[in-house]
């Protein structure tokens, strides 16, 4: 058994070895607890103990015997966090045709049933009944998406903010670090849960009269929870709002929401800045093992495994992707770390004693954005739109690779290191696009050149989504020709570099927008291409998306516009299978019928 001193404690024993007599805050995950910057539990426990707090952690509590997980650790001094993990329940436990998945990643041998469905609003629960007078927030990825009136694609309704199912104090949304350390300086102080509303990043439930009287310069009021419940319509214009807020270079609006039948109406506080490098640095360079807790010893977790030796360089996504949720969690702004941040963790990776040289991925939410920005900031901050790509891309963002790319080749200089790959997606149509600035052009060129040729495991996974444009535009992806031209640059590459490699294209079926015939022609576009794609995602509504509002309303929230969705479970599956594995023999059989 390891030094279990190194990790935060998860047992009695482990508080007691440290001689601690209190803890400060005690965190509650769905997830295996892995001491490692991309698991939220871990970073958030570092950051509270980097700030003198002693903070325990009690990962995948039993939830279904007498409650002695959430009882052996006592009351903390400050409050309870509760994060359902690193992705959500729902999404976890259930596949597109909401089937119950037979495994969960991010359990010790992937075994499925050590969590509830929405682990946010259980673990919640149980604190506050067994301990009603303790702050309880809750944060992470489920909760983060459900702060306000969302659809349940599982259940299929509208339900409201989870703060009202989970009877948490506060809500933490996005990157939670500068909040809860907020939270725990002003609880620390004295102040009651109660009386902390104003902190950016946060969602609370107040009584109905503290909502302003109208929409101003600093607030919006949403349509209540009520009006949307009744009317597809109303919630389908509340998340343009939603989104608009959440992109924001500074952030300076409130959303208000009733919950007429409560009595109560729900604040959220406006999202905070991307951090800045010394603020990111400063969250990735704690003193992190990498490694699971030593409880797990002899046991493998599939989702340490797939990034055990990979090295995240940034935050935030401009892309806006109707589908994806990154933006609304992480926001459109870009925060990336220092070359020697990023190094390093590269060092340390060097270190691990199974390390065999090869860095699986230097990525981030989109591989390459890191270090991107606008050229002129007061631009971008009056700038309401969700993507910097779409229709086109903005010509006030720097698109140059330049600094990535003297990235890449630093790390690949570091002894130790036989190969860096890029496991992350690529945005081509970002890499590719013409700003007009030779310089910045033959960068972006020689990005392709390396990328293909440096840092390619043999196959380069990318995600065009789909063929037909009209699909495209609604997910705010480029057109298919681009990725057409990026597959000749890569088939190019490979021919005149003697390489073998292949490319390979990863798309979406059964989005807003999308017919049967749209796959058909995707099909046979990909069979004129010789590509031979090996994985289709059928469309998941998941809270707090573009097309996740599309699906459940039928009107475009910028428009207005009615889209056809495929909602019936034989017209998504017509869609994922009959017209998209044109390859397998039993599909051509199938059609033969």
């Amino acid at each position: 058994m390891r030094d279990t001193s190194l990790w935060l404690p998860t047992s009695v024993k482990e508080v007691k070895d440290r001689g601690w007599d209190y803890i400060d805050v005690i965190l509650f995950s769905g997830d295996a607890y892995v001491d490692h910057p991309s698991f939220g539990a871990a970073v958030i426990g570092r950051i509270l103990e980097n700030a003198g707090y002693r903070v325990a952690i009690v990962p995948q509590p039993n939830w279904r015997d007498d409650l002695r997980d959430f009882k052996k650790l006592g009351v903390p001094r400050l409050f309870f966090g509760v994060s359902a993990g690193a992705m959500d329940s729902m999404v976890n436990h259930y596949t597109a045709a909401r089937r119950r998945r037979s495994d969960d990643a991010y359990t010790p041998g992937g075994r499925h049933g050590m969590r509830p469905d929405y682990p946010t609003i259980v673990y919640s629960n149980i604190l506050k009944e067994l301990y009603p007078d303790v702050p309880v927030a809750v944060g992470g990825i489920e909760a983060s998406l459900r702060r306000l009136s969302h659809y349940d694609y599982w259940e299929d309704r509208l339900r409201p903010s989870i703060l009202v199912d989970s009877k948490a104090d506060i809500l933490v949304y996005g990157m939670g670090e500068k909040p809860i350390l907020e939270i725990a300086s002003r609880l620390e102080q004295g102040e009651r849960a109660d009386q902390i509303i104003d902190v950016p990043q946060t969602a609370i439930l107040l009584p109905r009269e503290m909502i302003p009287a109208e929409t101003n310069a600093n607030n919006i009021i949403l349509a209540s929870w009520e009006e949307c419940v009744a009317s597809k319509k109303k919630q389908s214009s509340n998340f343009k709002h939603i989104e608009q807020q959440s992109n924001r270079l500074v952030p300076d609006t409130v959303l208000w929401q009733k919950m007429e039948q409560l009595g109560k109406v729900v604040k959220v506080n406006p999202m905070l800045p991307a951090m800045t490098q010394g603020e990111i640095d400063a969250s990735f360079d704690l003193p992190y093992t990498r490694q699971p807790h030593p409880r797990y010893d002899g046991k493998t977790i599939p989702a340490y495994e797939m990034i055990r030796h990979s090295v995240n360089l940034h935050r935030g996504c401009f892309g806006g992707c109707a589908f994806c949720t990154i933006s609304a969690h992480q926001g459109k702004h870009i925060a990336s770390r220092s070359h020697e941040s990023v190094l390093k963790e590269v060092e340390n990776v060097t270190r691990m004693p199974d390390f065999k040289g090869y860095i699986s991925d230097l990525g981030g939410p989109s591989a390459n954005m890191y270090g991107m920005s606008g050229k002129n900031q007061e631009i971008c901050r009056n700038c309401l739109k969700p993507s910097c790509l779409h229709p086109v891309v903005c010509p006030n963002l720097d698109t140059s690779h330049e600094s990535l790319l003297e990235l890449y080749n630093k790390v690949d200089k570091i002894p130790g290191i036989k190969k860096s790959f890029i496991g992350s997606g690529v945005r081509y149509d970002l890499s590719m696009h013409p700003t007009g600035n030779h310089k910045t052009d033959n960068i972006n060129r020689e990005y392709n050149r390396q990328l293909i040729t440096k840092h390619v495991s043999g196959r380069l996974k990318v995600a065009p989504e789909h063929t037909e444009d009209h699909v495209l535009k609604l997910m705010r992806k480029p057109s298919f020709t681009q990725f057409e031209e990026f597959k000749n640059i890569f088939d190019n590459v490979n021919r005149k570099e003697g390489l073998n490699q292949q490319i390979i294209p990863y798309f979406i079926s059964s989005h807003p927008g999308c017919r049967e015939i749209d796959m058909k022609n995707l099909a046979s576009k990909a069979k004129r291409l010789h590509l031979r794609p090996e994985q289709i995602q059928d469309f998941t509504p998941t809270p707090m998306t573009l097309a996740s509002e599309i699906y459940y309303s039928g009107f475009h929230p910028y428009t207005g516009e009615k889209i056809y969705v495929a909602r019936k479970p034989e017209e998504k599956i017509a869609q994922r299978n009959h017209f998209f594995f044109w390859q397998k023999p039993e599909e051509r059989q199938n059609r033969k019928r």
